[in-house]
């Protein structure tokens, strides 16, 4: 992954083969993606590189992150419970998202005709960073699969490692193994991630 905000608008975030080629989502989305980036940096946002993208910081805490698919770009907002959006055009990332926190644009002319309302809700989100605001982070019960929980009772050292995960962490797990159509994928997808659990990563961290 890329490490320098520049080397992302050049070349890509790193994360894929398409990396620094013409097929990258970058390339594709590039005028939308530079008058974002031009809203957020205008709007006194620190700008960094996270996870191989675009981030936005503002009194010490991350506001936005930028991305690009192959069918659309993206500002996706921290903290996004707190934001009212009163124009409501917030959606949710996908399924297992709790709240609605990205903007998707479709379009690099989009930028312009929404551009009043990505400033009003990144100055929103920068009010909550300045005043310390948080989200309640009301604690979401994770029910475990057979195949997991059968795994953690045969194997003493990774039920202590998938029990130190974050609750993030270990709900990765879980939405991982749900979507397995049969037991038997369930119980090989547990001993798949087995050394990722005990690394104490998430199932999709590298």
């Amino acid at each position: 992954m890329i490490d320098d905000v520049d080397v992302y608008f050049a070349r890509g975030c790193g994360r894929c083969e398409r990396f620094a080629t013409a097929d990258c989502a970058t390339r594709r989305w590039s005028d939308g993606l530079h008058a974002l980036r031009q809203i957020c940096r205008d709007a006194g946002l620190t700008e960094t590189a996270k996870w191989g993208h675009p981030c936005y910081m503002h009194a010490g805490r991350s506001i936005a992150i930028l991305g690009a698919l192959r069918d659309s770009f993206r500002l996706g907002f921290f903290d996004a419970a707190l934001l009212k959006d009163p124009a409501g055009v917030l959606e949710r990332q996908g399924p297992n998202s709790r709240h609605a926190d990205t903007l998707r644009f479709t379009a690099a002319s989009q930028v312009a005709e929404r551009a009043a309302v990505v400033r009003a809700y990144l100055h929103e989100a920068m009010g909550y960073a300045e005043a310390g605001i948080r989200p309640s982070r009301e604690p979401q019960p994770v029910e475990l699969p057979d195949a997991l929980v059968e795994a953690m009772g045969a194997d003493p050292a990774l039920a202590e490692a998938f029990l130190r995960l974050t609750p993030g962490r270990q709900r990765s797990y879980v939405i991982q193994l749900a979507s397995a159509k049969t037991e038997a994928t369930r119980v090989a997808r547990v001993l798949r991630f087995r050394a990722r659990i005990l690394a104490g990563k998430g199932a999709l961290e590298r």
